[in-house]
């Protein structure tokens, strides 16, 4: 406002030569800005902007266009159609009642503003004197060949001052309406994200507590299994049974790993990330997660590559629930993937955050998939995904990071894993891009 009204001063006294009474102009220009210094000064203060302090600033505004349309003709002049602006821009942003004091105050200056204003004297008609009649009929009739002129001068400076007044005005309503249109869907947007982010962690808990309560009911079941398994080697020793004996001890085994998997999720739950993690770089975290899924999948065949500089020691966080996610994805790739082309880690970074792409070469994601995943648990037998990927995604997104699944144009699935890095040291000594070769292992 402050640099369209200082534009239309400049352009009505320097250009079309019009005497207004510029020093009042001026004076309530700075107004305007004092009563936005202070409305700076309130923006950075600790109190939350309310709809009262809202209100108020577009009063002060309709104040300040008051003044100057007072000062310039009152209602006579065609930029009057301003009032309408902060009339919008109330029944926009503000409740209902907020609009209706808005309109009564604008329709109260307008029509003080017809009676009460400083008229504009350089472009205002005149009638002819009535004294110099007399004077002669020669004279009388050039002096009102000029009044009408003047008068026709005056329409058509009136006219293009209203087409002005609509173009200015207009430009001025599509501009706020369409920023205060775009504030509201990024609102609406941030709302929408915060409620699916509370529905995601309300499911989450819901999953925790369960895990948790099953964790308690399977305690004692596999503890009775591992005593009998215990018994079952003694009774059929390797020498006159093998076959069983390796059998019985494979049930072992995995009887173990479900006992070790529990007592993980019971000493993990409730701790904070700080506590639950370590601070490590970036490349002994990468070297752990491919070596704790090795464990898991001995003869899964790993396409490993790095795209970074090695010698920028990008650090992270190397907290059990990432490590989970990343390995459970491994885990489905390498599911979905025939044996000979096994699964592509790609891994880059730079000094604010690291994108790992997990691909397989399989059938590729099903129809929908991609679309609820990480909203809902999914259910997909044939592919493994399902609960297990929608606490990818929670855990993914609550560390600050995304993950976007899509089908590669070459045929089989990609997870693309963004992360924040926690901080990051460059060796300035001996810089170089130190790009990790193609591995295959």
């Amino acid at each position: 406002m402050i640099l369209s009204e200082s534009l239309l001063i400049i352009i009505s006294v320097y250009g079309l030569n019009i005497r207004l009474p510029e020093q009042q102009l001026w004076l309530v220009m700075l107004l305007i800005c004092a009563a936005n210094i202070y409305t700076s000064i309130r923006l950075h203060a600790e109190e939350p902007v309310t709809e009262i302090d809202i209100f108020s600033q577009l009063v002060v505004d309709v104040g300040a266009i008051g003044l100057l349309l007072y000062l310039t003709g009152g209602a006579s002049n065609p930029i009057i159609w301003v009032f309408l602006l902060p009339v919008i821009i109330t029944a926009i942003m503000l409740p209902q009642s907020y609009a209706w004091y808005m309109v009564i105050l604008t329709t109260t200056m307008y029509t003080i503003l017809m009676t009460f204003n400083i008229p504009l004297p350089a472009i205002e008609p005149h009638s002819p004197n009535l004294q110099m009649i007399h004077s002669g009929f020669g004279s009388y009739e050039m002096l009102q060949q000029a009044h009408a002129i003047n008068d026709r001068h005056y329409f058509n400076l009136h006219v293009f001052g209203m087409w002005f007044g609509f173009v200015f005005s207009a430009g001025l309503v599509a501009f706020f309406v369409v920023e205060l249109a775009k504030t509201l869907k990024i609102q609406e947007r941030n709302l929408a994200d915060a409620r699916e982010s509370a529905l995601r962690d309300e499911r989450v808990v819901a999953l925790g507590t369960l895990a948790a309560s099953a964790a308690h009911d399977m305690g004692t079941p596999l503890g009775t299994m591992a005593i009998v398994a215990h018994e079952l080697e003694n009774e059929y020793p390797e020498h006159r049974f093998p076959d069983l004996h390796e059998k019985t001890l494979i049930i072992q085994q995995q009887i173990e790993r479900c006992k070790q998997a529990l007592s993980v999720m019971s000493e993990s739950a409730g701790e904070l990330r700080a506590e639950s993690g370590r601070m490590t770089t970036l490349t002994e975290y990468i070297d752990d997660v491919i070596n704790q899924w090795r464990t898991h999948k001995p003869t899964a065949k790993l396409n490993f590559f790095i795209d970074a500089n090695i010698e920028t020691q990008a650090k992270i966080i190397a907290e059990r629930t990432l490590t989970h996610s990343l390995i459970n994805i491994l885990n489905n790739a390498a599911e979905a993937s025939p044996p000979e082309k096994g699964v592509d880690f790609h891994a880059s970074w730079d000094l604010y955050q690291v994108k790992i792409i997990i691909r397989d070469f399989g059938p590729g994601l099903p129809s929908g998939v991609a679309e609820i995943a990480g909203r809902q648990p999914v259910v997909s037998k044939k592919r493994g995904l399902g609960v297990g990927l929608f606490l990818t995604y929670s855990t993914i997104n609550r560390l600050g990071g995304k993950i976007n699944l899509y089908n590669s144009e070459t045929g089989g699935a990609c997870a693309e894993i963004t992360l924040p890095l926690l901080n990051t040291e460059k060796n300035d000594d001996n810089p170089g891009t130190g790009q990790a070769p193609f591995i295959t292992g």
